[in-house]
């Protein structure tokens, strides 16, 4: 293995265990930074065409990467190591979700449906103000696996390939996607590049978070046969595969109607079910956070695998 692959695998898992154990800085966040210095200059290039939206989404990804690039600059190990450590646990956010996860859970266990409901704006976009209990928990699940793999192990597949500046790409065609590529009047065409890009980014990051789901997961055979028989017709390319082997692998079902956006600007989704197991529990909240960890764990070993095979 040469040195810089070494390096390279001892940043990933230097900052997967800084964002397991610190979670998110909470005042000046890179990735938070990064979302306002998108917002201000969307105010320049906002127009409504996608040509508008690829050069918004071509200088931020772009900008991300040129940022990226000058710390492959540095050869020393131990300065190396912890630039790909900082760069790891600064775009990784597996600590935060399984947080807001937590807190939710917490509030559904009082009977504090009204907190449970505002709570849950931290991981979905859409409506929530008349979510019933069973529907909080479907939504939280398929939040939770959704950005396991969009938030750490896809993530941690860049940082793999491509060192500092895939992960800093990834993350920024991440944040880029949840600012501005959902399907509202605004949105549908400038945030057209933006919403691809993401897709074609996470794409090998969804596969390896399914699989790794059918081998630590607690219903192996459920999550296999969940993912090759529903996937497909999930309206994502990406969130299809995890979520779909999360409902099998925990024995629930996912999917159904979901109402997005503000009032007066609303669109429903009808969503194909995924899984055949029972509705969903205020317990099966704990069961995936532990199935969270284990499929992220299991991607640190296979980013730190494929960046010493790499070298």
């Amino acid at each position: 293995m040469s040195r810089a692959a070494g390096t390279r695998a001892a940043g990933l898992a230097l900052g997967f265990a800084a964002d397991r154990l610190l979670g998110d800085p909470r005042r000046l966040h890179p990735v938070a930074g990064f979302g306002r210095v998108a917002g201000v200059l969307e105010q320049r290039t906002w127009q409504d065409s996608r040509p508008a939206g690829a050069v918004h989404v071509g200088v931020l990804v772009g900008g991300a990467i040129a940022l990226g690039a000058l710390t492959e600059q540095v050869r020393r190990p131990l300065p190396r190591t912890l630039l790909v450590g900082a760069a790891t646990w600064a775009v990784l956010g597996g600590r935060s979700l399984d947080r807001e996860v937590a807190a939710l859970e917490s509030l559904l266990l009082t009977g504090d449906l009204d907190g449970a409901r505002r709570r849950l704006r931290n991981l979905v976009g859409r409506d929530t103000s008349r979510l019933t209990e069973p529907e909080i928990v479907r939504a939280a699940l398929e939040s939770l696996a959704e950005n396991t793999s969009d938030a750490v192990v896809s993530s941690l597949v860049w940082g793999a390939v491509a060192g500092v500046p895939g992960l800093l790409a990834h993350r920024a065609a991440n944040t880029l996607d949840a600012m501005v590529g959902h399907r509202s009047t605004r949105y549908a065409r400038f945030g057209w590049a933006g919403a691809r890009l993401d897709d074609v980014l996470n794409l090998p990051g969804s596969r390896l978070s399914a699989a790794l789901t059918c081998l630590v997961g607690p219903d192996r055979s459920g999550a296999l046969r969940a993912w090759r028989r529903d996937a497909a017709a999930h309206p994502s390319p990406n969130a299809g595969p995890v979520e779909a082997a999360f409902a099998g692998a925990l024995g629930v079902r996912l999917g159904g109607r979901n109402v997005y956006g503000p009032p007066g600007d609303q669109w429903v989704e009808d969503r194909a079910v995924m899984g055949d197991g029972r509705t969903p529990e205020v317990a099966d909240l704990s069961r995936a956070r532990r199935l969270a960890l284990a499929v992220d764990l299991g991607a640190l070993a296979v980013a730190g695998l494929s960046a010493a095979a790499r070298g």
